[in-house]
């Protein structure tokens, strides 16, 4: 097989040969370290982005690279039709690392939402009692919880939904951070569960206010609704906590993680549950040829306990404070930026434009040739989510190419 000889090449094969259902940022990564990548002629850059949060614990980590490596040389797929010698240890490991009776392991985010929602329905019919075919699903507007056909049915993106009709039923809409639209929401008949994100990341990263979570989950246990926690981008340490749930001492009833569970090393995700719930799903009603592979459960006992052991949430914690102090303290002198916003190392500034316009697109364009990459999530919002290995130092250097950058810009 030839070899990529330089960028253009590599973009020009991806637009002759691959579905255009991506817009990426013009440039051609070929190596990760940590916080760094490098492209195709040996540019240098900080990944503000991260896989969108799946590699929180740094590019190629070395101790996740050799669990995959080690197991990979011993076994890799069983599928679920036998026993394998690392799913129960794995399945072990999880429940007690977040507290949690049962564990459906699968691959993707979308698909552990499309997991959960399952879940709940067959857990409405079977233990709420709802008349079958009834029940309804809370969802928030400016969600973002995949591109499935079912999840797109309650996306209000345009762009993920137009001319991917008929939708999928079964939910209501209401607005985020918006506790009476929750009430009213939840006095409607047969509503079996509220789906949402801790922090809506793809909307911009959205942080709701102080007790909205709290207040959340003790209307959904008042009224005997499921509280689904939808983690795949919030979780494993990204906010200052090992779940963004954590910051409003919330324990969702279902909980759905991917991303960083593996460190970006490998698909992994998963829904957990107690056992009221869980026990819901019997034989040949849910499963994955790959869900719960040697590999995957392998490599995510390896990222999650780099979690632990580096402490990285604590570094995300305390790294976001001194993020947030430094751009907040930016904005004082430019008129471009109106707003910083995040938890831990899940943040965001918007650029003083409409929604419309490609300023926050052109930023990310300036700051690439200055050696950091970042993507916009809307025409005026650029998010900033860096690996959690880095240091204050390395901290520091990002936020004086940003500042330069958008001076530049400005200018």
């Amino acid at each position: 097989m030839e070899t990529v000889q330089n960028s253009k090449q590599a973009i020009n094969l991806e637009n002759k040969y691959g579905a255009h259902n991506y817009h990426p940022l013009p440039v051609v990564l070929a190596k990760g370290e940590g916080v760094y990548v490098w492209d195709v002629e040996g540019k240098k850059y900080f990944d503000f982005l991260s896989a969108y949060s799946a590699v929180n614990q740094g590019h190629c980590h070395p101790r996740i690279v050799q669990a995959l490596k080690d197991q990979a040389e011993t076994l890799t797929l069983t599928s679920r039709a036998f026993y394998n010698d690392v799913l129960g240890m794995y399945e072990k490991y999880m429940t007690e690392y977040f507290g949690f009776d049962k564990i459906l392991p699968m691959n993707t985010g979308a698909e552990a939402v499309e997991t959960a929602i399952k879940i709940c329905r067959k857990w409405a019919y079977e233990r709420k009692g709802i008349p079958e075919n009834e029940a309804k699903i809370i969802v928030c507007e400016d969600n973002f919880h995949g591109r499935t056909t079912t999840i797109i049915s309650f996306s209000n993106d345009p762009v993920a939904k137009k001319n991917f009709g008929p939708y999928t039923k079964g939910f209501i809409k209401i607005p985020y951070n918006d506790i009476d639209a929750l009430k009213a929401a939840l006095a409607e008949e047969n509503v079996a569960g509220f789906l949402v994100e801790p922090i809506q990341g793809e909307a911009g990263v959205y942080v709701p206010d102080s007790g909205y979570l709290t207040e959340a989950d003790r209307l959904c246990k008042e009224n005997n609704v499921l509280f689904i926690a939808d983690e795949v981008q919030t979780g494993i340490a990204r906010t200052g906590k090992l779940l963004a749930c954590d910051h409003g001492n919330v324990k969702p009833d279902v909980l759905i993680l991917g991303k960083a569970v593996s460190g970006g090393v490998y698909p992994v995700s998963a829904v957990l549950a107690n056992d009221p719930i869980m026990e819901v799903i019997q034989p040949g009603q849910h499963g994955s040829t790959f869900g719960g592979n040697p590999l995957a459960a392998k490599v995510a006992i390896a990222a999650l306990e780099v979690i632990k052991d580096e402490k990285l949430a604590e570094n995300a914690q305390r790294l976001g404070e001194i993020f947030r102090e430094r751009m907040s303290a930016f904005i004082e002198t430019t008129d471009l930026i109106t707003l910083v916003r995040g938890k831990g190392l899940l943040n965001a500034i918007v650029i003083n434009d409409t929604e419309d316009s490609s300023t926050a697109w052109d930023i990310c364009m300036a700051l690439k040739e200055n050696g950091l990459l970042a993507k916009p999530t809307h025409g005026n919002i650029i998010r900033f989510a860096p690996p959690l290995v880095m240091t204050e130092e390395q901290l520091h250097e990002c936020c004086d190419i940003i500042e330069k950058t958008i001076r530049e810009f400005a200018a």
